[in-house]
This record gives structure tokens, sequence and C-alpha cells, in this order.
């Protein structure tokens, strides 16, 4: 039978929203922060020699090895979701996650070697599991099934994270290329500080912690605290039970999820290359100049979050009115898919303009290619990301709230292992050639979702 012990979440509200979203929004907001803080840094951290304060893999091995980091960063979750779904509950989940994701950046930052690095790298992969499908699974846990705010709530989200992730490199820079950083007579930097740049990422993990123990009581009521397959959570009181087999308008459903992780996976295999090949490209072929001032590559890691910012309100506001309300997930999704494609086009201007052999640059690229497709890719990024979370808690039984939001994140897993492996190949097939087949096979995915909606929205029954 339902808990009797339940304590429904703060029926407060704020903006429209209960306020216990603006509490997951600042404990996302803080680990977002720790993660791109790191993110930002990673693959220069990894491809810098010893003397400049880096690890000295080459290019190739460091793709992979942020390829296979990200990955299984979003391939754990698939397990922490189903501990939280039977064991845990959500909230304890998260609180251990957080601790793990603390404990793996201090290792970065107290051990810079190899040995220090896949260790730091691999707390961070479990910490991680434990924490990002639990805390999504809740902000759906606010909301009842039908509630047309919820892709509003999942864009408003989705603000908290960029927030963090737009703080997180500019942190990053001060700290790895100025303050800590070791410059010759003329300023150029000899030896980066990286190692504080995960330093400040753990402290912001325990910023996060912070708020969310502090608040989460009297804003989230009991959400989360029981496994939450044991009663529907969004209502308060419903039975569920475990046992019962799906009925096949769910079996469908789950169904509808799996299309949407596969053509995610493409997508994120692409936006990926944010942090790896095209930071890459940015560090070596770009003119980073602005007002005589050299600026650094990190920085350029704060571009999108920055956009997110400014076009996630538009986003919100967008889609619970009617005009938004007529497009559908397939719409939107397929055309997030079409702007990446288009994103990568701006980067095929920048080659025609630098090239692509650091053995032959005879001018550096324009820094403007790199914002414009930053601004393409995130306007994507807005039509997709938080539109699958959304649409994943609306479609997944309660039962399997956790485990299926583990499944959506999964797709980011293969996403990120093709997109290391991508970043690996470009040093041999060459960023032009990689970015053409990108370019074309984004707009074509795309077309192909939109083409595939009313198939979606039958199998979805009444989920639009």
């Amino acid at each position: 039978m339902a808990e009797t012990n339940f304590i429904p979440p703060s029926d407060k509200q704020t903006l429209g929203h209960p306020r216990g979203l603006f509490v997951l929004f600042f404990t996302e907001m803080w680990e977002r922060f720790s993660y791109y803080g790191m993110r930002g840094i990673l693959i220069l951290y990894l491809t810098k020699s010893f003397l400049e304060g880096g690890l000295g893999f080459d290019d190739k091995s460091a793709g992979l090895i942020y390829g296979c980091f990200t990955g299984f960063v979003y391939f754990t979750p698939l397990i922490g979701g189903w501990l939280a779904d039977k064991y845990l509950g959500q909230r304890k989940a998260i609180v251990i996650g957080s601790l793990l994701m603390m404990f793996g950046q201090l290792t970065l930052f107290a051990v810079n070697t190899h040995i220090g690095l896949y260790l730091g790298l691999f707390l961070l992969i479990i910490g991680n599991g434990f924490f990002k499908p639990n805390i999504s699974t809740l902000v759906g846990g606010l909301y009842k099934q039908n509630d047309p705010r919820r892709d509003s709530a999942f864009t408003i989200f989705y603000m908290g994270i960029n927030i963090g992730s737009f703080f997180a490199p500019l942190v990053a820079a001060l700290l790895a290329d100025n303050i800590f950083a070791i410059t010759d007579g003329s300023g150029q930097i000899l030896t980066h500080g990286y190692k504080y740049g995960f330093l400040a990422a753990a402290i912001g993990m325990l910023i996060g912690q912070f708020v969310f123990t502090s608040f989460s009581k009297k804003y989230l009521g009991s959400l989360g605290v029981t496994p939450v397959g044991k009663f529907k959570v969004a209502e308060g009181a419903d039975v569920v039970n475990n046992n019962a087999p799906l009925t096949k308008s769910e079996k469908q459903r789950i169904g509808a999820i799996f299309v949407y992780f596969f053509f995610a996976i493409f997508f994120f295999a692409g936006f990926e290359q944010a942090g790896s090949s095209i930071s890459l490209y940015t560090d070596r072929f770009v003119d980073r100049t602005l007002f005589g001032h050299n600026v650094s590559t990190i920085l350029f890691q704060s571009i999108n979050p920055l956009f997110v910012v400014l076009l996630a309100p538009l986003f919100a506001i967008l889609w619970p009115t009617k005009i938004g309300q007529n497009v559908t997930t397939p719409i939107k999704m397929g055309s997030g898919l079409m702007l990446l494609g288009i994103g990568f086009f701006f980067m095929l201007g920048a080659i025609s303009q630098a090239g692509d052999d650091i053995s032959n640059i005879t001018a550096k690229a324009s820094m403007w290619w790199i914002v414009f497709t930053y601004l393409l890719h995130t306007m994507g990024e807005l039509c997709l990301s938080p539109v699958g979370l959304s649409v994943t808690t609306k479609l997944a039984p309660p039962k399997l709230a956790s485990i299926l939001m583990g499944v959506w994140l999964l797709s980011s897993a293969f996403a990120n292992f093709v997109g290391g492996w991508i970043s690996s190949i470009t040093s041999s097939m060459g960023f032009g050639s990689v970015y053409m087949v990108l370019c074309v096979g984004a707009i074509v995915f795309g077309l192909a979702l939109i083409c595939l909606n009313k198939f979606l929205l039958k199998i979805m029954h009444g989920v639009r």
C-alpha cells in the first residue's frame, strides 16, 4: 500500500513552480560547476607536457581517454538509477554521489600522475552514476503526470546546469592560466596550474551538497526518500505494484524512449566535440586575440553555457504556450539535430580560413566561427536535451522512473565513446573531413526523426 509517512513537497511556489525545483536547480548548478570546471581543462591537462603542467599524452590517446571518461560518466547512471529505485531512494543516492565526486576532484588535485588521473576519473564516474539520474528524476517527481509545466521546469533546471557550466571555465582559466600559472619575463605561460582547477571543482561539489542537505527536507518533503518503485511519488498516494507486468501501452512508451535514445547518440557524439576536438582546434588554429589580449582556450568552454542561460528563458516561455504545445517532441528533437549539423557548417568555415594542418598554418581562423558554432549547437541542445529529460519522466512507468532515466543518459555514454573515437581520428583524417560528415549526418538524422513524428505519437499514447 502507499507509504503512510509520506510528506508531500512544499506547495509554496516561485515563478509558478514548486520551490523544490530551485533547491534541485542550485544543487545541480554547483555539481555542474564541478564537472565542467574539470571537463574544460581535461583535454588540455592530458595533452600538455609535464613541464607545462600536463600529463604528456598524445592527441589520439588523450581523445580516447576523454571519450572513455565522458562515456562511462553517462553509463553508470543506469546502475545508479537501478540502485536508487530498488534500495536507496534518490535522496540517499545523490548524497553518496556528491561525496564520491568531491573525493575524485581532490584526487586529481593532489596526485598529478597517471595513477592519480585514473583514480580520480574512476571516483567521478562512480559518483556521477549515483547523482545524475536521480536528481533529474526528482525534478519530474515534483509534477503530476500531465502537468503542462514539466517541459518548462526541465528547461529552468537546465539553466541551473548551464549557470554552473558557464562560471566553471572562467574560474578554471583564472586559476590555471593566471593566478597559479608560471610565466617567463614576457608573460608567456611556461607551466599551467591545472590542478587548482580541480581543487575549485571539489569545492563546488561541497557547496552543492550543502545546499541539498540544508533545504531538501523543507522543500522536497519525503520525495525521493523511499525507492520510487514502491509508490507514485508525484501524486503522493497511488499504489504501484512492483511485480505487476507492464501493460502494452507502457511497453510501447518505453519503446519510444529507446527511439529517442538512438537519435540522441548521434546528437551528443557531435555535440561533445566541444570539449575535445573543437577545443584542440581552437587552441591551435584560431586567433584568440581580443582587444590586444590573448583569450584562454579554456574560456571558450563558457560560450555554450552562456548561450543556454540567455536562450533557455525564451524556450521555457515558448514550450507551455499554444504554439509550443503544438510542436511535438519528435519535431523538437529532430530540429535539434538539424541545428547541430548547421553548427558544424561554421566549423567548416573556420577550416576554409585556417586549414587543419598544424605544420602549415598560413593564417589563423577568426574566433567568431567558433562562437557561431556554439550558438547553433546550443539552440540544438535546448531543443533536444531538456526535452529528452522531460519526455523520459513522462513516458517511464513510475516503478522504472530512475532506471529509465539512466537509460536516457546511457545515450550520452555511447555518444561519448563514439565522440572520443571521432576526436581521436581528426589528427589522421583531418578536422575538415570529420566535420563534413558530422554536418551532413546530423541534418539527415534530424529529418529522419521528424518523419517519424506520427509513428512516435502513436506509441507514446497521449504524451506529446
